[in-house]
């Protein structure tokens, strides 16, 4: 199997799993909380594995702690736009917004470049993710403001995504073995999240946890699945198409939204789908 076929794959089925961790998520209802249950339980999944892998290096406890704020940027604005919004309006803005973001920043930072034609699928995929979050109902009033609210948030996801995203690729790149910044990552990520979660809910946290421990368990099991995937496809090819790939997750999104959720699954958005595929298919078509 050749490099680019295998991150083709990791990229897909980190997609599925990272639209089925915020299904869960959104399903929870208390966010904050199952955020916590969720990293914590990552960071339990890996520990055993902090035994056989190589230490980081001073360098590399640098680049992770550089990864581990900005993890902590993204969940914060994260939970925000899911308190404030549907996951059918904020799961496919916060993620539609990153692959742009993201191409445009490793360009930056990375080095890296796209053809032409990437670029071009890349817009494409962008612009057809985004309509996913505005082919919504109109809303009046207390409902459109908190919709301005949710959108605005998810945009500061996005960004979240784009800095974890780079500089998680720019250190998994400095490590000798991949492995260690993956299980570093995840020990040290639920610190932050976690924190607030006992903070804001004080002496309710515990009554706070049991009805969504389960949810939170299987999502940061997901979790560790959907993200090591993605990182190590970040070892096989370029960071934006990585993210792009990943964030096809909006289709499966959409389609478990509808399924488990009710939400209404349009003819637009079925159209828009396509289109993001078409989109994708021309980034990878313009990596050949």
């Amino acid at each position: 199997m050749s490099p680019d076929t295998l991150a083709i794959g990791l990229g897909l089925f980190s997609a599925f799993s990272l639209a089925s961790v915020n299904l869960f998520v959104k399903a929870s209802g208390d966010i904050l909380v199952v955020r916590s249950v969720l990293s914590t339980s990552c960071a339990l999944v890996l520990l055993p594995f902090a035994f056989f892998v190589p230490l980081p290096t001073p360098e590399l406890w640098g680049a992770i702690a550089i990864s581990v704020a900005m993890h902590m940027f993204y969940q914060s604005s994260l939970i925000r736009a899911m308190h404030r919004g549907d996951l059918s309006l904020v799961f496919p803005v916060m993620r539609g917004l990153a692959p742009l973001l993201v191409a445009i920043a490793s360009f930056v930072v990375l080095k890296e470049s796209l053809s032409a034609i990437s670029w071009f699928g890349l817009f494409v995929s962008v612009c057809a993710v985004i309509s996913f979050g505005f082919l919504q109902g109109q809303k009046v009033g207390a409902a459109r403001r908190i919709s301005r609210s949710a959108l605005i948030w998810a945009g500061m996801t996005a960004l979240g995504v784009m800095l974890y995203s780079v500089f998680d690729a720019r250190g998994i790149r400095q490590a000798e073995n991949p492995m260690t910044f993956i299980v570093w990552i995840f020990l040290l990520d639920w610190i932050g999240v976690t924190t607030v979660a006992l903070y804001e809910r004080r002496d309710g946290f515990i009554e706070a946890v049991k009805p969504v421990l389960r949810k939170g368990i299987v999502s940061g099991v997901l979790s560790v699945l959907s993200y090591g995937a993605a990182l190590y496809a970040f070892t096989l090819i370029e960071a934006a198409r990585v993210t792009a790939l990943r964030e096809t997750a909006v289709i499966f999104g959409a389609a478990m939204g509808w399924m488990f959720l009710k939400e209404r699954l349009g003819p637009r958005r079925i159209i828009a789908s396509v289109i993001l595929a078409l989109g994708l298919a021309l980034m990878e078509l313009g990596a050949i």
